[in-house]
């Protein structure tokens, strides 16, 4: 796993070798995921919300590309100690490790974010809970997206806040603006 662009660019994250209920995004998907976004929205200065944080790649590389503030929810104690102990290895600053579970977390969370993500287990059973929730609570700030990652099995097009998906192999991003 590496962080592709920016100021951590071409560093390198070990994940440990045993990540119960851990699928990282995939480099490729990565990437086409931040080629879409920087063509839509500046990173200098972003608060950002990462669910399911896993090993943390999404937050590394929003650091990384100048997100100043960020939050990452990660229930499992093994991965939230890794995304702690790699921002303190690559000394991001304002970051937030919150060891919860998600749902708690978005029904006490009334903040707003610039970009917020979400890389739930794939077989998440309430995984189309989570834009109806965000979208309603307002969480996404105002020219901000929420970027779902899911498999073909899940369609979003007709969800309040939904704007356009991409795909990448069985790997789909679906991004949701605010919806007022």
């Amino acid at each position: 796993m590496r962080i592709i662009s920016g100021k951590y660019g071409g560093r390198k994250i070990n994940p440990p070798a045993k990540m119960p209920y851990t699928r990282p995004t995939t480099d490729i998907a990565k990437e086409g995921l931040f080629n879409i976004l920087q063509n839509r929205m500046s990173f200098e200065n972003i608060k950002t919300l990462d669910l399911f944080g896993g090993t943390g790649a999404i937050s590394y590389e929003l650091a990384s590309r100048g997100a100043s503030d960020l939050t990452i929810i990660e229930k499992d104690a093994t991965m939230s100690e890794f995304i702690k102990q790699n921002i303190a290895l690559l000394k991001i600053e304002n970051a937030r490790v919150l060891r919860l579970d998600v749902f708690q977390f978005l029904n006490t969370c009334n903040d707003s974010f610039d970009f917020i993500f979400a890389g739930p287990p794939y077989a998440l059973g309430t995984i189309d809970e989570l834009p109806k929730i965000i979208v309603d609570k307002n969480l996404i700030a105002e020219d901000g997206y929420f970027v779902l990652e899911h498999t073909p099995r899940n369609d979003y097009k007709n969800f309040k806040g939904y704007v356009f998906q991409r795909n990448y192999g069985t790997t789909i991003f679906s991004f949701f603006e605010r919806s007022e």
